[in-house]
């Protein structure tokens, strides 16, 4: 297990600097088979009974196919605690330089052969914060590489604050950096990682991943953490949501 404790100056300066950080087995490999198996029962007893906008599926006829769902923390006792841990929580009080607010615990997946591209965005476009000051920490489940979709981070990006956006047809990333261009993808650093690694990047730093390719699943859980001074613009959030939805039912997604 990740003994960064050990590491908080070196670990700050470089989230600070590159606006995101990786850190080799946060997870032991014993924590990690418990979450996997938390999570398989969480697919199969839990999603059945939540309303269809709280998951989404690459093709939506076939259960095997889940790419994303989200809110586990409410509704899940298990999940509850693992958000709630300090285990996260201090970590993210760290690199936020106070308190947190917790805000969402999410899985996401690239189901083999299907699982689409993730166009270049900037999580602070979705939260619309002010000031925009908060973390997404991305826990591998899976082995995740350049052939099943592994995050590419653009170094630094999030030091220029937050760039102009535009509507793209994927499900689950409907907003994506419109001049996403030739100097940011210089500077997208591919991430290679295990199953235990945590990956945590600032909410305005950019990021994309490409479709997974492969036979293997791409499963990863996202920790989403807000500093405790950052306001959600909580009118601009209800009315892109209820737009949202509204699109997505309008186009049979969900």
């Amino acid at each position: 297990m990740s003994d960064w404790q050990n590491a908080k100056e070196k670990i700050k300066l470089d989230f600070d600097r590159d606006g995101f950080i990786v850190l080799s087995d946060f997870c032991s490999p014993e924590q990690m088979r418990e979450i996997s198996a938390q999570l398989e029962r969480y697919v199969r007893e839990v999603i059945p009974r939540l309303p269809t906008e709280e998951h989404f599926y690459e093709d939506k006829t076939r259960p095997e196919t889940l790419k994303y769902t989200r809110s586990l923390e409410l509704h899940d006792e298990h999940f509850k605690k693992l958000f709630a841990s300090e285990q996260f929580v201090a970590l993210a009080e760290l690199l936020l330089d106070g308190p947190i607010v917790g805000r969402d615990l999410s899985m996401f997946d690239k189901p083999p052969r299907i699982g689409e591209l993730t166009p270049p965005h900037q999580d602070g476009y979705y939260f619309m914060l002010e000031p925009s000051e908060a973390l997404t920490m991305w826990l591998a489940v899976d082995a995740v590489d350049e052939q099943n979709g592994c995050i590419r981070y653009v170094r630094g990006s999030h030091r220029r604050g937050l760039r102009a956006h535009h509507r793209t047809t994927t499900l689950g990333f409907s907003q994506g950096v419109s001049d996403y261009g030739p100097d940011d993808e210089a500077n997208a650093v591919p991430i290679i990682a295990q199953s235990g690694d945590l990956l945590i990047h600032h909410c305005d730093t950019i990021h994309r991943a490409d479709a997974n390719c492969s036979d293997r699943p791409r499963r990863a859980f996202g920790f989403v953490y807000y500093a405790a001074r950052a306001r959600p613009d909580t009118r601009r959030v209800e009315g892109y949501q209820k737009s949202l939805m509204a699109d997505l039912v309008e186009t049979g997604k969900i």
